[in-house]
């Protein structure tokens, strides 16, 4: 392996469409129905919270992080504030993951996707975890490369370009992200993902910011009303081929084969997220007429509640619920356990947690 670092060539690059066709016309049929669906949705919001989850979860794996769904969900209830073991970390940069999401959205409007947006994102993204004193919100000072955990640079599977070319390259990605210098804006995102990776701009964060960006564009360049769209599933499914693929692009040059890969994520995550879109916006309609036997005035807000967080414990809604005693609260609980929606699984008198498991197992269905 060479040790010389890989300075990718500036964008736009040559693509051959007519090997891509059949999956830009599938991608974009997709997501158009997709944000369809989305339109027609009164409380979108409610699908974010969830699925983000769920997303933030599986871009970590594919960086090596262990922790579940139900364990982020678990430390969410119980309300930790400190990470004591490996576990808690992972569980950090999950929630970090989906903090940094929410900033970009605040963002988005003020500013465009490029160096400076990026750099505030990884500041939340890298904020108390593993890598937080590798320059969180800023590039790179250093040389860096990828490769088996404690392996010397001659044994590197890939070395990112020199800091002294990242000005450079990073300018010119962000003009390419920002204008029509693609035939086709699905490729341009594809592109523009290799290319951020490529690029490897900080020292610690570049996968997972790279994916959150994609959903972030698709958003940007109003494919979707929401940012709803996630593709680390695909990608964590199918980790051998995505980093062959993306390998394929600076050894071979070959864009195509990576890019109908990237095109085929989008058609399969957009045909998945349709569908647990439609089963959570069902279940929530089914269990919004059910709780009308419950007889509160507090009943929806806690609906609402348990669909962004799944498991909650009594301090958790507590402080979300604003109801006027927490006998209210008990009184309110018992009668979603009776009717079947909530179950209680702590085993304990006080702060006890309660499950949504319905809700847990669409998000669970397929992980």
């Amino acid at each position: 392996m060479s040790i010389i670092p890989f300075i990718p060539p500036k964008l736009p690059p040559k693509i051959d469409y007519t090997k891509l066709i059949q999956e830009i016309g599938l991608a974009h049929n997709n997501l158009g129905k997709l944000n369809g669906l989305l339109i027609n949705i009164p409380n979108p919001e409610l699908l974010t919270a969830p699925l983000l989850t769920k997303e933030a979860v599986l871009s970590s794996r594919i960086e090596g992080t262990q922790a579940t769904i139900d364990d982020v969900f678990q430390y969410e209830a119980e309300e930790k504030i400190s990470e004591i073991g490996e576990k808690e970390k992972d569980i950090r940069e999950i929630i970090n993951y989906r903090k940094a999401m929410a900033i970009a959205m605040e963002e988005l409007p003020k500013k465009p996707i490029g160096e400076n947006f990026i750099k505030k994102i990884h500041y939340y993204l890298m904020d108390s975890v593993r890598g937080q004193n590798k320059n969180r919100g800023h590039l790179r000072r250093a040389q860096v490369y990828i490769a088996n955990k404690s392996r010397p640079i001659e044994e590197a599977t890939y070395i990112p370009p020199p800091i002294t070319e990242l000005p450079s390259l990073l300018s010119n990605w962000e003009r390419y992200i920002n204008y029509d210098q693609e035939k086709d804006s699905l490729v341009q995102i594809g592109i523009s993902h290799y290319q951020f990776e490529a690029i490897h701009p900080f020292m610690d964060g570049n996968g997972r910011i790279g994916r959150l960006l994609i959903s972030l564009l698709l958003y940007q360049k109003k494919f979707l009303s929401y940012p709803l769209l996630y593709v680390s599933e695909y990608f964590e499914k199918n980790r051998n081929s995505y980093y062959d693929l993306l390998r394929t692009v600076t050894e071979k040059g070959d864009w195509e084969r990576w890019i109908k890969f990237f095109l085929v994520a989008l058609i399969e995550q957009s045909q998945k997220t349709q569908e647990k879109v439609l089963e959570i916006n069902t279940l929530y309609n089914n269990l919004k007429e059910k709780i009308i036997a419950v007889n509160s005035v507090y009943a929806t807000k806690l609906l609402d509640i348990i669909f962004i967080n799944p498991i909650v414990s009594f301090v958790h809604i507590q402080k979300r619920l604003d109801a006027k005693s927490n006998q209210t609260i008990y009184n309110l609980l018992e009668k979603f356990i009776k009717i079947g929606i909530l179950k209680e699984v702590s085993g304990k008198k006080r702060n006890r947690t309660f499950v949504f498991d319905q809700l847990l197992q669409i998000l669970k269905n397929e992980e």
